[in-house]
């Protein structure tokens, strides 16, 4: 039985990881802003905290809690994040900065906050939810892309600096899942680059956002990722990546063998 914290547990993946790690019978901390859309994980048996990844006293706060009340803290998955779409050229700087802020900042920041438990214990894992965007690239999704590859080069150092004191980084890397994550995808790309000289590439991408993830889409489930990271923490020695979900494993082949001239290529057919 451990004791782990599940940032960005409201929806998606966060959500399905909490209750999968519940079901495993290990004692698990929900964290996320919306706190009310945590109920079956309280319902399920596991603990719920309000936490806004963008205030450092809440970082503080969520840690401290756990430990008050477990003496411990084995296991942190940094799953909470957001996503931004627009061209590089209209994406204004403060959104940016507040993509890395959530995205990178403050999952660095629980390390820091968790790591002195872990290393006092002599054990621990630390679970990044990145994306196959930490590898690959996309028009229109440049501050995304960015945050995810700086947490995957921040998570490769991690690893090995924690490793003597036996603690583990796993990085996750999901594909196309179906979740609320992309919802405003569509809207922001109109909103930012609708009217620019971008617009014809971003209407064709928000078109294409509104029915890749819908019903008939063959997008994977949360549930499926979260079989992968229980898989992580429960593993006497995890992986340091699993790549999960649908077209995880093949773009991101494709990405590591093509020229970059000619995944270029591939990766414009999401505009037009």
């Amino acid at each position: 039985m451990k004791v782990v914290l599940v940032t960005g547990a409201s929806s998606g993946i966060g959500k399905a990881t909490a209750l999968e790690l519940l079901r495993a019978g290990h004692i698990v901390y929900g964290a996320a802003r919306r706190t009310g859309h945590m109920a079956p994980i309280r319902a399920a048996g596991g603990r719920v905290l309000p936490l806004d990844m963008r205030q450092p006293a809440d970082l503080e706060r969520v840690i401290d809690t756990i430990v008050a009340e477990q003496g411990r803290i084995d296991v942190l998955i940094n799953n909470a994040g957001t996503v931004l779409h627009g061209a590089a050229e209209d994406v204004p700087l403060n959104m940016a900065r507040d993509q890395f802020e959530v995205n990178v900042f403050a999952p660095a920041r629980l390390v820091q906050l968790a790591l002195p438990y872990m290393r006092e214990k002599g054990s621990g894992t630390i679970v990044n939810v990145s994306s196959i965007g930490g590898e690959i690239a996309l028009p229109l999704g440049c501050w995304y892309y960015a945050t995810k590859h700086a947490l995957e080069a921040y998570s490769d150092t991690l690893r090995m600096e924690v490793q003597p004191f036996g603690i583990d980084v796993v990085i996750i890397q999901p594909g196309i899942i179906r979740t609320e994550f992309e919802d405003r995808t569509a809207q922001d790309l109109r909103e930012i680059s609708g009217g620019t000289a971008y617009g014809a590439m971003a209407e064709a991408m928000a078109r294409k956002s509104e029915t890749q993830l819908g019903a008939d889409s063959p997008a994977s489930d949360p549930d499926v990722v979260a079989a992968v990271i229980r898989e992580a923490v429960e593993a006497g020695k995890p992986e340091a990546r699993y790549a999960v979900g649908y077209m995880a494993d093949k773009l991101l082949e494709l990405n590591r063998t093509l020229p970059d001239r000619e995944w270029d290529k591939l990766a414009m057919t999401a505009t037009s």
